[in-house]
């Protein structure tokens, strides 16, 4: 146990969580690294730390600046939290569609938010552009840029990959993540193929993105839309262009309702809407190339930044969505035929 001097000083060192009940139906060890545990409740205070720790390396950041970001959510609140453990400001852009409960905690944690319009990111006033006018136009102003500043991925090479290492005692075969940015998939992918060329790296994209395509076609073209936020993009970003990754799956909203109840019943964890997404990777890969596989993904944040839309029956009922659930074991062998859905870099 740490005795620390600031919140910052608690990111990472997260635990391991064998979820138990796919565990046993899949004959796979799969786990899940608990991301909530780090003080702003997210795996996203990772890159805060060190985009914010590498900025001051690099003579950009001083005490007393702003820190100004575009975010969708979690960035913003880790962003939110490590800025007033270094003596910065912060200025976070959300777009207006995404839950309160994130917008809550960004102004909580003592930053200003602005929410903006949800529009395509060729329009200008997209918030990614909009922080960037923000930061540019003041000069005690930081732009932290978590799409291409590669410390976001660096952030899961120096700490994240090496946490998984160790816990696994090296005896990882898949790893699953979801990217919105890239960092995460990006940094762990590199430290762990750099243990063992042999860790398979699956990505799970939402409906809405066009990562899934970009990996199979070259080209970024997407269906449909996802209630996930934060994850799936239409561009690439330099964070993204350092993933290894060997293979890909498109997943639809609904099985995320039929994961997330599951585990929360039979596990008793409550996973956010990107977390359960993960799990459905995780299951995907377990259904496809088990048994005895160990198979590592991350439950993002808190499963409650979802409540009101993953756990909003209202909220569903608006997205067509129905509440009427798979049985896992139908899921799961509805998985067991996706082999020709899914991407793999070698064929």
């Amino acid at each position: 146990m740490q005795v620390a001097q600031r919140p910052a000083d608690l990111i990472g060192q997260t635990d391991l969580l064998r979820l138990q009940s796919l565990s046993e139906l899949t004959g796979c060890d799969i786990y899940v690294k608990l991301e909530s545990q780090n003080p702003g409740g997210s795996i996203k205070d990772r890159a805060a730390l060190q985009m914010i720790k590498d900025g001051f390396a690099r003579g950009e950041l001083k005490p007393g600046m702003t820190v100004v970001e575009g975010t969708a959510g979690n960035t913003g609140i880790g962003l939110a939290l490590v800025a007033r453990s270094f003596g910065l400001n912060m200025l976070a852009v959300m777009p207006n569609d995404q839950t309160k409960e994130k917008e809550r905690m960004i102004t909580l944690h003592g930053a200003e938010l602005k929410t903006v319009p949800p529009v395509p990111f060729r329009d200008e006033n997209h918030f990614y552009h909009t922080a960037r006018r923000l930061a540019e136009s003041r000069d005690d102003c930081w732009w932290a840029n978590q799409f291409e500043n590669t410390s976001n991925a660096r952030a899961h090479y120096l700490n994240t990959g090496p946490e998984i290492w160790e816990q696994t005692q090296g005896k990882i075969d898949f790893l699953v993540s979801v990217a919105g940015t890239g960092g995460t998939i990006a940094g762990n992918s590199m430290y762990l193929k750099e243990q063992n060329p042999d860790v398979q790296v699956w990505l799970t994209d939402p409906d809405g993105s066009g990562i899934y395509s970009y990996l199979k076609t070259g080209e970024y073209v997407s269906k449909g839309g996802s209630m996930t936020e934060g994850i799936g993009i239409m561009r690439l970003v330099e964070n993204f262009r350092q993933a290894q990754i060997d293979a890909a799956v498109n997943l639809p909203d609904q099985d995320l309702l039929t994961i997330s109840r599951y585990v929360r019943d039979h596990d008793g964890l409550v996973l956010g809407s990107s977390s359960a997404l993960n799990v459905a990777g995780a299951l995907c890969a377990a259904a496809l190339h088990g048994p005895g596989k160990t198979i590592v993904t991350f439950a993002c944040d808190l499963g409650e930044r979802s409540a009101s839309k993953l756990y909003n029956p209202e909220y569903l009922q608006q997205r067509d969505l129905s509440l009427d659930l798979e049985p896992m074991e139908s899921l799961l062998a509805r998985y067991a035929q996706k082999q020709s859905e899914v991407w793999y870099r070698h064929g």
